[in-house]
Formats: C-alpha cells, sequence, structure tokens
C-alpha cells in the first residue's frame, strides 16, 4: 500500500519538523526584548532634558514652538537609531539559513515597512472610527464642524478650502500631535519594538501588553512637566492626571499592537494613532449642546429641547458604535500580511 505508506511518512517528517523547530532557541530572551524596550524608551525620552531648548521650565512650555522643533529632531534621530538596531538584530543572529536569522525583506516586513499596507490602514481606520462613531456625530453635525471639511467658511478656519482640517497643520502644536507623535511612537514602539518580541517566541498576548505597558510608562515624564510648568497645581491632582494618562496610553497601546500584528503595517497604526489624538477621549457622561448662532433665534425652551435630541442621538450612537467595533474587530484586521497568527 504505497499511498498509505507515503502518508506515514510524510506525517513522520511533519513531526520531525515541528520537533525540530521547538528545540531552535530563541536569539533572544523575552528579559533582553523589555529590557531593549526600556533602552530605547530612555533613548526616546531622555534627550528632552538634557537640552535648554527641550527642557521645560517654568517660563518655557512643551508648547512653546522653539521646545517642540527641537524635540521632533530629537525623537527623529532616537527612532533611526533604534530602528537600525532592531534591524541589525533581526538580520544578524545565526548563520545565514538559519531559522533564527532573517533576511532584509522578512525584517523590513516584521518592522511594518514593507507591504505598506493601504487596504489595511483604511480597513483599520473605518473600525476604529466605530468607537468615535458618537464624537464624530458630535463635532460634524451638533457643532457643524462639516463646515469645514466641505470649504465654508468659519470663524476657525481662516482659510476656507474643502478637506479644511486636513489642512490646519500650520501651527506647531497640532504638527507634533497629529504627525510627528504618532509616526516616531509607533516606529519606536511598534516598528523597533515588537519584532524583538516576536524574535523572543513571546507569546502573542503577552507582546500585545508588555510594548503597551512601556510605552504608557514613556509618557509619565509629562507628570513632571506639568508640575514645572504648572507650580501652584497640588501634586496629588499631577500624579491622578498622570495614572490616568498610564492608563489610556497603555490601552491604546495595546489597541495600536493588536492592529500592527494583524495587519503588518506601521502606516495602520500610524494613521489610528493621528485619528485617536485628533478625536481625544469619548464623552461618556454630560449633555450634548450645540451653540446657538447670533443670526439664529430660538426660544430658550425649544434650544433646551434641542440639547436633549443630540444628547440622546450621542449616546445611542457612541452605542452602536461600540457595537459595531466589536463585530468588525477581526474581519477589518484580518490580512495576508500578518505578522502572527491570533486566534
Amino acid at each position: 500500500m504505497p499511498a498509505v505508506q507515503g502518508l506515514i511518512d510524510k506525517y513522520i517528517l511533519h513531526k520531525q519538523q515541528l520537533m525540530l523547530a521547538e528545540e531552535i532557541p530563541p536569539p533572544i530572551s523575552t528579559r533582553v526584548a523589555v529590557i531593549t524596550l526600556i533602552a530605547y524608551t530612555v533613548i526616546y525620552v531622555a534627550p528632552f532634558y538634557l537640552s535648554s531648548l527641550t527642557r521645560p521650565s517654568a517660563t518655557l512650555s512643551r508648547d512653546a514652538p522653539s521646545v517642540i522643533r527641537a524635540r521632533i529632531t530629537s525623537v527623529s534621530l532616537s527612532c533611526g537609531i533604534c530602528s537600525i538596531v532592531t534591524f541589525l538584530v533581526l538580520t544578524s543572529h545565526g548563520n545565514a539559513g538559519d531559522a533564527t536569522r532573517l533576511s532584509g525583506r522578512d525584517a523590513i516586513h516584521m518592522m511594518g515597512y514593507f507591504p505598506v499596507g493601504l487596504a489595511e490602514t483604511i480597513n483599520c481606520l473605518l473600525l476604529t472610527a466605530g468607537l468615535f462613531l458618537g464624537p464624530l456625530f458630535e463635532h460634524l453635525v451638533v457643532e457643524r464642524g462639516w463646515r469645514a471639511w466641505v470649504g465654508l467658511p468659519s470663524p476657525d478656519v481662516p482659510r476656507a478650502r474643502v478637506l479644511g482640517p486636513l489642512f490646519q497643520l500650520d501651527d506647531w502644536v497640532s504638527w507634533r500631535n497629529y504627525v510627528a507623535g504618532p509616526i516616531t511612537e509607533e516606529v519606536l514602539f511598534r516598528a523597533a519594538a515588537v519584532p524583538l518580541l516576536l524574535l523572543a517566541h513571546t507569546p502573542v498576548r503577552r507582546t500585545v501588553l508588555l510594548s503597551p505597558i512601556v510605552f504608557g510608562l514613556a509618557h509619565l515624564h509629562h507628570a513632571y512637566e506639568f508640575s514645572v510648568t504648572n507650580p501652584h497645581v497640588p501634586k496629588w491632582q499631577v500624579a491622578i492626571r498622570s495614572l490616568l494618562q498610564f492608563a489610556y496610553t497603555t490601552l491604546f497601546g495595546c489597541y495600536a499592537t493588536f492592529l500592527y500584528l494583524r495587519t503588518g503595517s506601521l502606516l495602520a497604526v500610524c494613521v489610528v494613532h493621528s485619528f485617536c489624538n485628533s478625536m481625544g477621549l469619548p464623552r461618556f457622561y454630560g449633555r450634548v449642546q450645540r451653540e446657538t448662532d447670533a443670526s439664529e433665534e430660538k426660544p430658550a425652551s425649544s434650544a433646551a429641547q434641542g440639547n436633549l435630541l443630540w444628547t440622546v442621538a450621542y449616546y445611542i450612537l457612541l452605542f452602536i458604535g461600540a457595537v459595531y467595533w466589536y463585530k468588525h474587530l477581526w474581519p477589518l484586521t484580518e490580512s495576508a500580511h500578518a505578522l502572527v497568527s491570533i486566534s
């Protein structure tokens, strides 16, 4: 029975390959990967306080244009150095042909640079927008933000043009929050960090958690900056503010790492990060109110009734968006370029 014997031989060969793969130790340990991540964070943050150009004080805010420009230059250099280190680690361990050594193309893929993942980026953006369905309604409909998008003039848009908000990056704070910040943070904490954890054969769930914790810790230095520039604020309020920031940055980091592993696209997580920064945290309490234009003349009772309707619609859409996100989390993040299989 040659057919049966062939199946047996194929099964035995497959088992031998699995056993061989299990015997190959990872080039680095999870502990070494985490220590490297912490070192990356220090390289990213420490230069902020080594120069008077980037170090905030009671008279110099982190939002000062000179500070933002100097910090963007600093973090860009830090991200470049850390990315080169990760690439060398991925391509230098083991002998050529070993399972522990990646080719340059595979390393670039693990770091999320190629394939770019345009379709994955659109899907992730649509998925994430579901979590902000209520806030999008509040901004576009209640606050009449749609006017700026179609190019109509408004007090907030000095130069009216179609898709106006996409072009309002002429101030350094917006450039930092929506472009430089998301790109450099994702390059460091996703493209340079996550592949090291994968190289260490760190379990997927632990990978989704470890990198974001370091990402959250990297934001704790804002507590020092806030206390320096706002000395009148009590320390306990600064501590609570920092803990809340650590909580939601870590939570977002888990989400971004999940998207990164599922799509293998650095562009996708950069776009999602920028979108979330632009939206801020959704409101979970309070009433949604529309500011009355000077040209509008409505009775107080009518305005109050309208605000109540806006509020009900907001929370309904917030719930619908959460359900949409939950139901489409797996389908919209599925990709042939995924770095790992998450089930």
